[in-house]
């Protein structure tokens, strides 16, 4: 149901707070999501370096900033998953399946991104 409460300074900083908490939790439960932070912080200040242009430098710094998005959403709808049903359920297992899929197919756009703009420099 959509909030009819207005929104000011204070609800923003809530807001934050509750999205730095998120962000805490997935670096301090999930491997993957670690190990995504730390190519993160390589390959973001690597895009801004390699980057010809504006545009280039934020298309190679968005897909891997978009792959640890993707991987929160992932790890919360696990998170979710392991809650409400946790022995094994086919449907519980295609869910988590599915959202692996989906930093899978994330991480491919990164690699083919960077792959397009790159290469080409080195030959």
């Amino acid at each position: 149901m959509a909030s009819n409460v207005r929104r000011g300074p204070r609800q923003i900083y809530a807001a934050f707070q509750w999205s730095m908490k998120g962000l805490k939790a997935c670096y301090q439960f999930e491997a993957s999501f670690r190990a995504e932070v730390s190519l993160a912080i390589v390959v973001v200040p690597l895009g801004l370096w390699l980057g010809q242009g504006a545009i280039e430098k934020i298309i190679l710094i968005t897909f891997p900033v978009l792959t640890l998005a993707t991987e929160l959403l992932n790890s919360a709808i696990e998170a979710v998953v392991d809650k409400v049903s946790p022995e094994f359920h086919e449907l519980a297992g295609r869910a988590k399946d599915m959202g692996s899929a989906s930093v899978f197919l994330m991480m491919m756009m990164f690699l083919l991104t960077w792959g397009l703009i790159l290469i080409p420099r080195l030959f």
